[in-house]
């Protein structure tokens, strides 16, 4: 055994993020991923970042499919289909974005499947679900930042206008919320030996993550006006002269410790700061204070007196500094293997460390594919089916 879900297989039939970055954390963790895309590829090889000399790879596919195996079948085709009924008898778990009613068209919904397998657990992965007025909207991030109210609550100080997160953070939360419903699944079977329909939207995904802070305000019914709202002040990215750092001070002995570290101890006496709930009644004048503070220093020796007060502190890394970060360095958090077609590249270590069943990254990304005559002969076929198959189109190899 090399990670905790070896043993594992996992149908892929997801494209662009949500989905194939969820079964991308769980190739990490051991599982046998199995990618079905269609014989032109997933449409996330051809994203922005090309980066392959053969056209196949794009940065972004890479970092939503390193370690994963490449079946390429044309599922509209019913000897294809055929060949990945067979797959989904050994399959324990069965991934899929398509827009509602699209895997019943093909004839592998959630009831197919289960006849098929009753031990397959079968994950849908959707924008606004499969019911209501938006359903059939076209649905990416930046759509979900606007219903979730993740655009709100960037909304600029000044102009209140809302701003999107620069990241596809619904798709990427998605994928995280994806991978542990699956594996709770996966607990859940041990006990009742049967599988089952898991349902995740990205909006649903989103409010779910961002309420417990981000929507306190309406949390208790009736109360939504007099309570504070939770993005009133400015941001806690603070300029210095020669570079940008951010500070903490949620307790009383961090707001006392930062008072210190800047040799301002009247702050400490200032009634509108002096406990947890009127800093941030009073985050405005607060977080304004301490800009203008911040602003007069240089950022390390800031930094330097921070950590001697124990106040959470860090330097504002730009992006081509996190590479070599001195922390980032330390845990080993970004490595490199060999990508195919492309050259060294880095990946970000897995995030969850097990002792007993190291988690790793399995691989490079695979090319359009490249493990179809594999897959397919483990799945039983014959040689002969399987060269037919590729021969008349249904099925591709790289």
């Amino acid at each position: 055994m090399s990670g905790p879900l070896s043993g594992i297989t996992v149908l892929d039939i997801s494209s662009v993020v949500a989905g194939p970055l969820a079964t991308m954390y769980l190739a990490d963790q051991g599982a046998n991923v199995i990618k079905v895309e269609p014989p032109s590829g997933d449409i996330n090889r051809r994203s922005r970042q090309k980066v392959s000399e053969n056209g196949q790879f794009s940065a972004l596919f890479i970092s939503t499919n390193h370690g994963k195996r490449s079946i390429a079948l044309d599922l509209k085709n019913p000897e294809a289909m055929a060949a990945f009924r067979q797959l989904l008898l050994k399959a324990d778990v069965l991934v899929q974005n398509f827009r509602p009613g699209a895997t019943e068209k093909l004839g592998i919904g959630w009831e197919d499947v289960h006849k098929i397998n009753p031990r397959t657990i079968y994950v849908s992965i959707s924008g606004v679900g499969d019911s209501g007025p938006y359903v059939r909207k076209r649905i990416y991030d930046p759509m979900i930042q606007a219903l979730s109210g993740m655009a709100d609550i960037q909304s600029d100080q000044n102009t209140r206008r809302p701003q999107m997160i620069r990241t596809i953070l619904a798709d990427k939360t998605t994928s995280i919320f994806t991978a542990q419903a699956i594996t709770a699944a996966l607990f859940a079977r041990e006990k009742t030996g049967v599988g089952q329909h898991i349902k995740l939207s990205l909006l649903g995904t989103m409010l779910s993550f961002l309420w417990p802070e981000a929507m306190m305000q309406y949390t208790v019914v009736g109360r939504e006006r007099t309570a504070a709202a939770t993005n009133v002040g400015p941001d806690l990215v603070f300029e210095t002269r020669d570079g940008f750092m951010t500070v903490g001070t949620i307790s009383d002995a961090e707001w006392q410790g930062f008072c210190d570290a800047v040799e301002r101890p009247e702050l400490k006496q200032d009634e509108r700061f002096a406990t947890a709930e009127l800093r941030n009644l009073n985050s405005t004048e607060r977080i304004n204070i301490m800009a203008a503070i911040l602003r007069e220093g240089d950022r390390n020796e800031w930094l330097r007196r921070l950590d001697l007060g124990d106040v959470p502190c860090a330097p504002v890394l730009r992006r081509d500094e996190i590479i070599e970060n001195e922390q980032v360095v330390a845990m080993n958090l970004v490595q490199t293997l060999e990508q195919p077609f492309v050259g060294e590249v880095r990946q970000p270590a897995p995030a969850a460390l097990f002792n007993d069943t190291p988690s790793t990254i399995g691989g490079p990304a695979p090319g359009i594919g490249e493990h179809t005559r594999e897959i397919l002969s483990e799945a039983g076929l014959s040689a002969s089916k399987i060269e037919e198959l590729i021969a008349s189109g249904a099925a591709r190899t790289s």
